[in-house]
Formats: C-alpha cells, sequence, structure tokens
C-alpha cells in the first residue's frame, strides 16, 4: 500500500467521515481539500475555479479537476509528508478519475471513490437529512436549496460512476448500508 490516500467523490458521500476515521485509527495527516479549492476559489480568481458556477455539472468537475490535479501532484512531490508512515489522506470532491490517471497514477498514493448514484434526488435529499449534522456546509441551508443541491450531487455521482467505469476505479456506493460499505472499505487496511 502506498503511504498517502486520495479519498475522492461526490459531495455528501462519506468523504470526510471516512477521512477522519483513517485519521484516528491509523494516524493519516487529514487534508480537506474543499478548505483549499475555496481558498483558490475566493483568493486567486484568476485560477477560474468557481464550485457555484452555472454551467452543467460535469464540465465543472472536469474543469476544476484539471486544475486541482496537478496541484495535488505538486503536494505530494515536495515530499512533507514521505517522512511521516502513514502518510496524508486528502479528502477531495472534485478530482476525476481521467486526471488522477493523468496526474497522479505514478505518485505515492492510492485512491478511491466514494459516491452516492443508485438514488433519485428526493431520495437522496432524505439521506443528506438523516445524515446532517451541526459540522455539515448543508446543515444550515433552507431544504429547497438543499433539494435542488440534491440534484447535482445526484448527477456527479453518476458522472463519477462512468469515469470509474471507463478507467476500471472502483467505487463505493454509499446511498444504502453506508456503515457496511465504510467496513467494507476499512477491511482491507486490517
Amino acid at each position: 500500500m502506498k503511504n498517502n490516500l486520495i479519498i475522492a467523490g461526490a459531495p455528501r458521500a462519506g468523504k470526510s467521515t471516512i477521512s477522519n476515521r483513517l485519521s484516528r485509527k491509523f494516524g493519516y495527516q487529514h487534508v480537506s481539500m474543499d478548505s483549499i479549492v475555496a481558498g483558490f476559489e475566493k483568493v486567486f480568481p484568476e485560477l477560474g475555479i468557481d464550485t457555484r458556477a452555472a454551467e452543467n455539472d460535469a464540465e465543472k468537475w472536469a474543469m476544476i479537476s484539471k486544475k486541482l490535479a496537478p496541484f495535488i501532484r505538486a503536494m505530494l512531490d515536495s515530499g512533507e509528508y514521505d517522512e511521516f508512515k502513514p502518510g496524508m489522506v486528502l479528502d477531495v470532491a472534485h478530482l476525476l478519475p481521467e486526471d488522477y490517471i493523468k496526474h497522479l497514477s505514478d505518485a505515492n498514493c492510492e485512491i478511491y471513490y466514494f459516491i452516492t448514484s443508485d438514488v433519485t434526488p428526493e431520495e437522496r435529499f432524505a439521506l443528506l437529512k438523516k445524515h446532517d449534522v451541526e459540522k455539515d456546509y448543508t446543515f444550515y441551508k433552507p431544504d429547497d436549496v438543499l433539494a435542488r443541491q440534491c440534484e447535482g450531487i445526484v448527477m456527479a455521482s453518476k458522472f463519477i460512476k462512468w469515469q470509474c467505469d471507463k478507467y476500471g476505479f472502483p467505487y463505493y456506493e454509499t446511498a444504502y448500508n453506508r456503515e457496511e460499505v465504510f467496513e467494507e472499505f476499512f477491511s482491507q487496511f486490517r
């Protein structure tokens, strides 16, 4: 197993939960790429990273992924976490399999995708409400906004699933039996 892990996939599919558990249980340094992306978006608008863009979700994800993958590669190549065993776990939404292959497949990292593609937006909304806690960015948003976001979450999940199938990446579907799926994922680390 490589020293660093990337936990990627759709919003609210369990990436942060998995990353936090890996950090607590095995000592990985947890790095939330969502915070870094938000910083780029706010401080460096010239990069063109706009997570709220009105364009097609697949196009938005592809654009952000193409910019984020080389940055993640630079982070890994810095050697900053090479002295730690294990290294870091990167929790990242906007990283597609095609960009992982292009920029990161030979780096000191492994990637795992988490999605919620096998549900309708209405079912995804119910799941979101079921798992929503105060620390989640969705906790304080109005239900009508969340319902619209769930449409995007399902679409993003289907796009990620399509890319995973196309490039031969495994993925974890967390729409149902979430804790069992998490246990299945963790079983490879024992």
